[in-house]
């Protein structure tokens, strides 16, 4: 028992169950899951749903943050690319044209991808801080955002692009097939390869790996451009669920979720070794807390802060030192043998 409690996913798992417990009370229907029209719905179907895009910004993270960086720009990347693909759909003769949805998401994903390429050149090869580096691309990239979009809302109606975030394949949603598809292939390459390892050996020491022969350089730098691909993914989920870019509020704070999933997830701040399983959990645990704050009727207002005091929670119940000041008792001294407390006490002259 002992064990189970210390295990890293013990406590994450009890916050979800409780949060989806509770809606029992508001929705007694909420575990219910049905087929219509071939596709699956219900509550839980939708909360896996509609954390897709979180789970794919968090995975990136997770990468970023165990080769002990930060990327504050995913947001803005978000955006950006959400809002290229829906101004080159726009754009088109046909909007369901497929090659040129294919073109739209292509040039968008490329976009990413420069984008990740340019913080990981700021972070590894110039050398500057992460925090500041991808601050950079933070404030510059939302501007971006609204310049690509021309400070408007662009709605689009194409039934190929819509099905990325709002579509279904094999009566599942379609974004949660993609979400899955890039955390298998991210679990394969980190831990049936030595990437894993290398990139655990950086977060812990990047001076260290390099005197013992590893790229340090050229891991950071792709942890940076695949964090700005899941990013670039996430915006096209994002755009492609409601038929429209909106520069201005699309991916906005989703980093901040990110992170706090990361941590959630067990991986630490300060890099080295990290979960990836972890922090799909940290972001189903976001994603229901979001889901319960609606159905339980927390005004507006309250949303944010009653968001910060559960995740507090789970990261103090995930706190070796939190718990054992709480869940144990000091242990007493054991009492001193009958001959030791009847021997006296020899005064050692000063």
């Amino acid at each position: 028992m002992a064990d189970l409690l210390r295990h890293r996913f013990f406590w994450p798992l009890v916050v979800l169950a409780i949060l989806l417990l509770s809606n029992l009370f508001f929705t007694p229907d909420f575990f219910a899951i049905d087929v219509r029209q071939g596709h699956l719905y219900g509550s839980l179907v939708d909360i896996v749903r509609f954390g897709a895009p979180l789970i794919l910004v968090s995975l990136g993270m997770t990468l970023v943050i165990a080769t002990g960086g930060i990327d504050l720009s995913v947001g803005s990347v978000v955006a950006i690319c959400g809002a290229l693909a829906c101004l080159r759909i726009s754009e088109l003769g046909d909007q369901n044209s497929v090659p040129g949805v294919l073109m739209a998401v292509g040039l968008a994903l490329g976009l990413a991808l420069l984008l990740g390429a340019w913080n990981g050149l700021l972070v590894a090869q110039v050398g500057i801080q992460p925090i500041i580096a991808t601050l950079i691309l933070m404030v510059a990239g939302r501007g971006l955002a609204q310049l690509i979009t021309d400070g408007q809302i662009i709605t689009i109606n194409s039934s190929p692009y819509k099905l990325i975030g709002g579509g279904y394949w094999l009566t599942v949603p379609f974004s949660i097939l993609i979400a899955l598809l890039v955390f298998v292939l991210a679990l394969l390459l980190t831990r049936r390869t030595a990437l894993g390892l290398l990139i655990e050996s950086v977060g812990g020491n990047a001076e260290a790996s390099r005197l013992a022969g590893i790229h340090a350089r050229r891991i950071i730098f792709t942890g940076y451009v695949f964090a700005a691909l899941c990013a670039g993914v996430a915006g096209l989920m994002i755009s492609s669920n409601v038929s429209s870019a909106d520069g201005n509020n699309a991916g906005l704070w989703i980093e901040l979720d990110a992170i706090l999933a990361v941590v959630i997830g067990g991986t630490s701040l300060a890099g080295g070794r990290f979960s990836l399983g972890g922090t799909v959990l940290g972001a189903l645990i976001i994603q229901t807390l979001t889901t319960t704050i609606y159905t339980i009727g927390i005004p507006p207002e309250t949303t944010l802060l009653f968001k910060a005091l559960v995740v507090t929670v789970v990261c103090l119940l995930q706190s070796p030192a939190f718990r054992a000041k709480v869940f144990r008792r000091r242990r007493k001294p054991p009492p001193l043998p009958r001959s030791d407390r009847e021997r006296p006490k020899v005064e050692v002259p000063a």
